[in-house]
């Protein structure tokens, strides 16, 4: 099978659109599955979509996203695993140019466009990242691919332990940050999903979000084969200039909690990486990479 559509729900009364985008995608019926994961602590209303031989329900008990995925993702059958929300929704042939994708690459995490609206569904902006292979700077400075958008190789997933239920909220960048670090990333310019965005009626808690996200990234500097990981991603000046504030950020963020061991660890690393950067050490763009917080050239220059 190609791929197992997981899709985590709260019981949300777009639920069915979700299903019915991916019950209705233009590839052959035994390509794909769907995996619906009831996590609302009650039982779902009665519809149509529940008869269809490709749907499969399970209940979780009010366990958040995290190990409502993983709970779908582990009794999936295809080869890429896709998350989709139940606010959320595929363009009509999605899954058909993923798989058009799957055939020219090997990558880990395979995505297209994402079309990004508000509560009220009207249109924001469209993604069209431009990431591809080894992209582990750039996810770790900041770049977000929606999992609503992307295929993810199931051995790929599995191998890292697949969503950290410990993270709430930023649990999909950080599973894109572990992949990217071990895996390749490639892109169709195809849109794919329909991404609603806005806190209101959201389960994500913002409140959290950033010490989540912190949390998360620190883990991952942890792991072996980070900093040579981003040196051979690092195609810029620019993305040099990230890799030593990467590690600056993450002095300054042990110092303060009075991690110092940990601290002059990272000092090591950002100062390896001033002295690696050669000639990049001339360009104001690694200065600036340094000195400033990132902002995703994708949202600066997309337009609907």
């Amino acid at each position: 099978m190609f791929c197992s559509t997981v899709i985590p729900t709260v019981g949300r009364p777009t639920l069915a659109r979700a299903v019915e985008s991916v019950l209705n995608q233009t590839i052959q019926a035994d390509d794909f599955e769907i995996i619906v994961v009831n996590d609302s602590g009650q039982p779902l209303p009665p519809e149509g979509w529940q008869q269809a031989e490709r749907v499969r329900v399970i209940d979780t008990n009010r366990r958040e996203r995290s190990v409502a995925r993983n709970s779908g993702a582990a009794i999936a059958r295809g080869r890429y695993l896709h998350f989709l929300d139940d606010d959320d929704w595929l363009f009509p042939d999605a899954l058909r140019h993923l798989w058009t994708l799957a055939q020219a690459s090997d990558a880990a995490w395979l995505y297209g466009g994402s079309q990004l609206v508000n509560r009220e569904e009207r249109p924001i902006i469209q993604l069209h990242h431009g990431l591809k292979g080894n992209c582990f700077v750039q996810v770790m400075a900041g770049e977000w691919i929606p999992l609503q958008s992307s295929l993810i190789e199931a051995g790929a997933f599995f191998r890292l332990g697949g969503f950290n239920p410990l993270i709430a909220g930023p649990e999909d960048i950080d599973l894109l940050r572990r992949i990217a670090l071990h895996g390749d990333i490639a892109e169709t310019q195809q849109l794919v999903a329909y991404i609603v965005m806005g806190e209101t009626g959201s389960t994500t808690d913002y409140d959290r979000h950033p010490q989540m996200s912190r949390w998360a990234r620190e883990s991952i500097l942890d792991s072996p084969g980070v900093f040579t990981r981003m040196r051979t991603s690092a195609n810029s000046s620019y993305w040099c200039g990230r890799i030593s504030r990467a590690y600056l950020t993450s002095v300054i963020w042990n110092l303060r909690h009075k991690r110092v061991l940990l601290a002059a660890s990272r000092m090591v690393y950002a100062l390896a990486g001033l002295a690696l950067a050669g000639s990049h050490l001339l360009s104001s763009s690694f200065w600036r990479a340094v000195a400033k917080p990132y902002a995703s050239s994708t949202f600066q220059s997309e337009q609907t």
